[in-house]
């Protein structure tokens, strides 16, 4: 972890350098996606930096008090305190901003949400949780917006794509990666019977331009027309768009805007984000590192969460936390499952990272 600080600070640094060059601000463009970078690990790299600023200047204190000199002893033990409490500070800001790994300070992310087995039941629990994130998003003050969406005919999704942007928004939803479960009697139950269903949850992290470069030549657009449920809503034009990326074989389509211009935008927003997280996930084997609890590792097959409906529960497997206020946690109050996630997860974090020194 001290690796990918001290990668995260030379990277800050170089984009505040970058930030100065005459020759990027020339370039509008050029200097936004800067901006936005540098932005998104602006409050991780200065912290770090200050820490390690305050490790040094422990240092110079112990050297002065072991010096022998009596006036540099006393100015260095009565100064070493003070620096040593700010320095622990800091370590525990630094443990709270790397929760979640080097994606975590990212205020943007992909969100996409399928129906499991279950049938029509299964498409009406995608909704429910669609409705879940689009409450719970909107008390955080979070962006919320449909990319792309398969509705049925009952009002459910067979799948929906959404784009969510905020503080803290990659940080604390990517626990909501998995698959999901839901216990209850369905409306066309006549029996009474409990049925069970599942949908699937990815969270991707949106990776600024520069992270991941796709020009137009690596992949093959193809437009077809956009059509609803049972054949409503045909829109008569080919403005939807589906994607196709030569290097991964990664499919994309987005048809819920009538503009094929914006449909093309938010396929690439997609397709951006999934070839990222390939990627990353390559670089992680690569390196070989694994964590020791599953909690945000974005395993789709992993079953993360149970929602019982007779009993009002909520239960998430991986902590084996258990909330009996199903009714609050589908209307948008998330929070208790997340702040559980993050509290298990810190934890998890302070014994990898170990103390301050």
């Amino acid at each position: 972890m001290r690796e990918k600080l001290d990668q995260t600070l030379a990277r800050f640094e170089e984009l505040e350098q970058m930030l100065l060059d005459p020759e990027i601000q020339a370039v509008g463009a050029r200097y936004s996606q800067v901006a936005r970078e540098h932005g998104s690990i602006a409050k991780l790299g200065a912290k770090y930096r200050r820490f390690r600023s305050l490790n040094n200047q422990i240092s110079e204190a112990r050297e002065m008090i072991e010096s022998g000199e009596s006036d540099l002893r006393e100015l260095a033990e009565a100064e070493l305190p003070g620096l040593r409490d700010e320095r622990e500070q800091l370590w525990n800001e630094l443990l709270d901003l790397t929760i979640g790994g080097e994606d975590a300070n990212r205020t943007k992310c992909v969100m996409e949400i399928r129906a499991g087995t279950g049938g029509d039941e299964a498409a009406l629990f995608a909704r429910d949780l669609y409705e879940m994130y689009k409450h719970h998003a909107e008390a955080k003050g979070w962006k919320v917006e449909i990319l792309d969406a398969s509705p049925t005919e009952l009002g459910g999704f067979k799948d929906i794509c959404l784009g969510l942007e905020g503080e803290g928004v990659f940080r604390e939803l990517q626990y909501e990666s998995g698959g999901h479960r839901v216990q209850r009697v369905p409306e066309t139950e006549t029996k009474g019977r409990i049925h069970t269903s599942a949908a699937t949850v990815a969270v991707l992290a949106e990776p600024e331009d520069v992270e991941v470069d796709i020009k137009p030549d690596d992949y093959r657009k193809d437009l077809f027309c956009a059509s609803g449920p049972g054949g409503q809503h045909v829109n008569k034009t080919a403005s939807a768009v589906r994607l196709t990326h030569f290097e991964t074989g990664i499919v994309v389509q987005c048809q819920d805007e009538k503009s094929q211009h914006k449909n093309l935008a938010r396929a690439l927003r997609v397709l951006k984000s999934r070839v990222y997280e390939m990627k990353r996930e390559e670089e992680a084997k690569k390196r070989a590192e694994t964590r020791k609890t599953l909690v945000g590792s974005g395993d789709r097959s992993q079953r993360i969460r149970t929602y019982n409906f007779p009993e009002n529960r909520v239960t998430d497997h991986r902590i084996n936390f258990t909330l009996y206020k199903l009714d609050n946690i589908l209307a948008g109050n998330l929070q208790p499952v997340t702040d559980a996630l993050m509290d298990y997860d810190r934890q998890q974090q302070r014994e990898a990272m170990g103390a301050a020194e």
